[in-house]
């Protein structure tokens, strides 16, 4: 019974441990990741329900430091897709979040690099920006009183900040491009800022959009927010 106990706990652990590097390495499709996935749930579960029955019935000849090394696998094989789950529960199916929702600030020198992206560069349009309203209220146009320039620089800096790849900074056109990749599956995610100034203020808005995926799981919203964050933070 342990050594099936720690097999099943380790094989949870795997298959939720790795899809993430095997996908990102382009080892493994996104659907078969998804899959070991739901799979390394149904082995952690099994694994629960195997600890469970060594504890009840089995104690007298059980290492409870083994159990507690299968236990903790097999929690985090069930609990950590479980909550990405519950994360897509709550918030809208929508990969396309931007500040100003009646002209959103367009990509130029990411659009190629999108090309070949399941969601295409375009904005995703009306019912996108619906949702979005429903759910991230908060996420408009910022005013600021500093100059353009200063802005300009403040956001590149906060783009190096944050570890984001800089792909276009045009300070004509008031158009800063990133790209922010995800450490588990190594998603790419494209970001546009758009500084143009309004009399004595300066306007900033930001788009956040996946380039995979029907939901971002509130990524790219969180993602504006962190930007504007450090944005101040370096004014």
């Amino acid at each position: 019974m342990k050594t099936l106990v720690n097999l099943i706990s380790f094989l949870a652990i795997l298959l939720v441990a790795l899809p993430g590097p095997l996908y990102k390495f382009g080892i493994l499709e996104l659907g078969p990741a998804f899959t070991a996935l739901r799979y390394g749930v149904f082995a952690g579960i099994g694994a629960i329900v195997l600890i469970l029955i060594q504890v009840i019935f089995l104690r007298k000849n059980i290492s409870w430091a083994n159990v507690a090394i299968s236990a903790i696998f097999a929690l985090v094989a069930v609990g950590l897709p479980l909550s990405i789950m519950s994360k897509a529960k709550s918030v809208p199916p929508i990969h396309d979040i931007s500040t100003d929702l009646t002209n959103p600030p367009k990509f130029i020198a990411i659009a190629p690099l999108r090309a070949d992206a399941p969601n295409p560069v375009e904005y995703a349009g009306e019912e996108t920006a619906k949702q979005q309203k429903e759910a991230y209220p908060q996420l408009t146009s910022q005013k600021y009183s500093e100059l353009s320039s200063q802005i300009f620089s403040a956001t590149e800096a906060a783009i190096k900040e944050l570890g984001w790849e800089l792909v276009n900074a045009d300070k004509s056109l008031g158009i800063i491009e990133a790209t922010d990749t995800t450490a588990w599956f190594g998603f790419k995610d494209d970001v546009v800022v758009r500084i143009v100034t309004s009399g004595a203020n300066t306007i900033v808005d930001i788009r956040s959009k996946s380039r995979v995926g029907r939901s971002d799981l509130g990524k790219n919203a969180e993602r504006i927010q962190q930007l504007f964050t450090t944005i101040n933070n370096n004014l």
